[in-house]
């Protein structure tokens, strides 16, 4: 099998050009979290086009399109900034205000233990067409090879995904603490894990 080339970039460096591919890697990657806002895709990425803070995503280029992304967030650093007329402009009022209010309260507030010097990896996705091409893989060595952080955590990882679950403890990444969900049959994983490393050395 050839080896992938993939060529990591921060999103503000590949510029407001890249915006939308950017936000429909992360849509689709998260479609199923989303579907309460809307099943089509399209119309999410339109909705959350504006509100993705390019300087908190790394992106995974292969022949330069966007084939991956992941969060990197430290302390009290926010990824998203939503604007409730542009959510409700694409949404409606009811799904709209829906969505608005749920990305305030849970993606915005920072996780238990967010603290300068800890730096929080999130929204790990990968393109179908590039799954099991070690996209993920190069994205977490990039970000892990960032100066200035030596301590890393994964928060609330479906125990389902398997894949994902298997690429951080190849590289490192420990359970620390797990979290029972209800509804589980309904939501379709049992448990949230979350994962932490600490490297060697200081930043």
């Amino acid at each position: 099998m050839v080896e992938t080339m993939v060529v990591v970039e921060r999103g503000d460096e590949l510029g407001e050009a890249y915006r939308r591919r950017i936000t429909e890697v992360y849509v689709r990657a998260f479609a199923d979290d989303f579907v309460a806002f809307s099943r089509d895709t399209g119309k999410l990425a339109d909705a959350f086009e504006h509100m993705l803070l390019l300087e908190r995503f790394y992106v995974a280029l292969v022949d330069g399109e966007p084939a991956g992304l992941a969060s990197l967030a430290e302390g009290d650093q926010t990824l998203l900034a939503p604007r409730w007329r542009d959510i409700r402009r694409h949404l409606g009022l009811v799904r709209g205000l829906l969505c608005y209010v749920v990305i305030r309260n849970w993606f915005m507030r920072p996780s238990d233990g967010a603290r300068p010097g800890l730096g929080e990896i999130g929204f790990v996705a990968t393109e179908p067409a590039y799954q099991g091409r070690g996209v993920a893989t190069a994205l977490l060595r990039h970000l892990l090879a960032l100066p200035g952080l030596r301590e890393y955590v994964l928060e609330d990882i479906k125990d389902t995904n398997a894949p994902a679950l298997h690429v951080y403890a190849k590289l490192g990444f420990t359970v620390y603490k797990r979290r029972k969900v209800r509804f589980a049959r309904r939501v379709g994983f049992t448990e949230l894990v979350s994962m932490k490393l600490v490297q060697d050395g200081g930043p």
